[in-house]
């Protein structure tokens, strides 16, 4: 289980897939809303003037010293949902997320977010 307070230290680490192979760089967490605990991160990728932040689950992520490994290929995440560098994640972009990763996607009850930013 991934700590809440951990997560604030990881910020700059690279990210690596299943294989060790470097992903990006962890940009920031976002948490679920109904637990407050870490569910997804957003790792920076692209060139200098055309990067972006792809989203990637944290189930069963583990760190490791200066890279955070997550449990899917490269592959994967290369092609999940992403937003700008200065974007906010639109809530209705949020299923879609989730969909590209097989997981389910729950939001609240009167339609609250699932994800939010830390």
């Amino acid at each position: 289980m991934i700590q809440s307070a951990d997560v604030r230290e990881w910020r700059g680490l690279d990210v690596v897939d299943t294989d060790s192979r470097k992903i990006g760089v962890l940009e920031a967490i976002y948490v679920d809303t109904t637990t407050d605990e870490p569910a997804m991160a957003t790792v920076r990728t692209g060139l200098p003037t055309r990067r972006q932040l792809m989203f990637v689950p944290l189930d069963d992520a583990i760190t490791g010293p200066g890279y955070l490994k997550v449990a899917y290929a490269k592959a994967l995440v290369k092609t999940a949902p992403s937003i700008g560098t200065d974007d906010v994640l639109p809530a209705e972009d949020e299923a879609g997320i989730f969909k590209h990763y097989g997981l389910p996607y729950e939001p609240g009850a009167a339609g609250e977010r699932q994800l939010a930013r830390r």
